[in-house]
């Protein structure tokens, strides 16, 4: 199932938030017409490498056509503005003020298309006293309050590993084009979205929100465990750690009797969820006392018998190749220009049972760039002209 087949997408974007969003869309069957200047995305310049392609480019790239237009020449806007008069949906990621003073911004491109759906992905929004400034992601979840709640117990903050500011918002833009090509399908019309990564990260602390909006209490970073309910987090095992997850006396009692310890689900001190988690460091003592004398693997047998959720913390390794990822069909192998294949996750949503993914790879920069300009009705002679003047470039 392909949903958005049929739907025209330009991307104007580059790196992360807006190819992932993109990259998404063309999973659900979009095509999906990337612009890239000269020198391409900054993502194919970015390692690991493999045979000379870059492995994040390939992965956040699949299944679109990439033509190659320079925008500072006034041909190659106006090749680009004719692009966007045939789409449906157009994305970009320059800084706020960028894209019109390109000719590209939403107010232009919808004289000419007034039912195009155009979503604008930036660090901190289209407006605000922050909207200028630069961002990358460990620049917003430095900002949202992400990483002042991610560390270990007393420690410094932490960023997480992923860049989850790109990706959130990547995934938000996703959605929002969805929503809007609903709502256009209804009305007509169509809509201008603004997509803010520090937005989208700060929207995603519902436990930091509850801390401080409601709780009014300052959030703090306790590390592998959670902040709210007790025992939930990472406990030391012979061999490393075991992730015990039990919320509710149920769970709790249940797990009091597979270490051992049927008494201290009556102990006062852990009567209750807030209890358990006033008291978090005697009750961590109780638990690793149990699972400090096994392997993890024995630990986590023993918890899931006993219905405690629970779990082995995995390498990438480990989760890539593990039975359940492979059952799921979490890893394609789809068709590539320069590698034969590549691995590529996709989308992980199954319709009717079947998980879409795009059906080629990554492109070649300025592989669909003659393609393109054909479909607008350009003759040999344009084309052979605007690639002779250096404003569009072949494969």
């Amino acid at each position: 199932m392909k949903p958005l087949q049929g739907i025209r997408v330009l991307d104007l974007t580059r790196v992360l938030a807006g190819p992932f969003c993109t990259a998404l869309m063309a999973d659900l069957g979009a095509e999906v017409i990337k612009i890239e200047p000269p020198q391409g995305d900054d993502y194919r310049h970015i390692g690991p490498f493999v045979d000379g392609h870059s492995a994040l480019f390939a992965l956040t790239n699949r299944g679109k056509s990439s033509v190659v237009l320079d925008l500072k020449a006034d041909e190659g806007k106006a090749v680009a503005r004719q692009l966007a008069a045939t789409c449906d949906v157009v994305v970009e990621n320059f800084r706020p003020g960028v894209a019109a003073k390109l000719g590209l911004g939403v107010e232009a491109l919808r004289k000419d298309n007034p039912a195009l759906i155009y979503c604008s992905i930036s660090g901190f929004g289209q407006d605000g006293p922050y909207s200028d400034l630069p961002a990358y992601d460990i620049v917003v979840q430095a900002m949202s309050g992400l990483m002042e709640a991610n560390g270990e117990e007393g420690g410094a903050p932490l960023k997480v590993g992923e860049a989850l500011g790109d990706l959130m918002a990547g995934l938000y833009a996703a959605w929002g084009i969805a929503a809007a090509l609903v709502g256009r399908a209804q009305t007509g019309q169509g809509a201008s979205l603004d997509v803010a990564m520090f937005d989208a990260l700060f929207s995603l602390l519902p436990t930091s929100h509850a801390i401080h909006f409601y709780a009014k209490s300052a959030v703090e970073r306790v590390g592998n465990r959670h902040p709210l309910s007790t025992p939930f987090g990472a406990y030391a095992t012979s061999d490393g750690h075991a992730i015990i997850a039990v919320l509710g006396d149920r769970q709790f009692a249940a797990l009091c009797d597979l270490i051992g310890a049927p008494e201290a689900a009556s102990d006062p001190r852990f009567a209750s969820d807030e209890a358990r988690t006033q008291n978090e460091p005697v009750l961590k003592a109780l638990i690793e006392a149990w699972t400090g004398k096994l392997t993890t693997a024995h630990a986590v047998e023993g918890l899931r018998a006993a219905h405690i959720p629970t779990a082995p913390i995995l390498t990438m390794a480990e989760a890539a190749s593990s039975p359940h990822a492979i059952a799921r069909g979490l890893v394609s192998d789809i068709p590539h220009h320069g590698l034969g294949t590549a691995p590529v996750i996709g989308q992980p949503i199954r319709f009717n049972g079947e998980k879409p993914v795009a059906s080629s790879g990554a492109p070649a920069l300025g592989g669909g760039s003659r393609a393109v300009m054909a479909s607008l009705g350009l003759t040999e002679d344009q084309i052979s002209g605007l690639i002779a003047a250096g404003i569009v470039r072949t494969e």
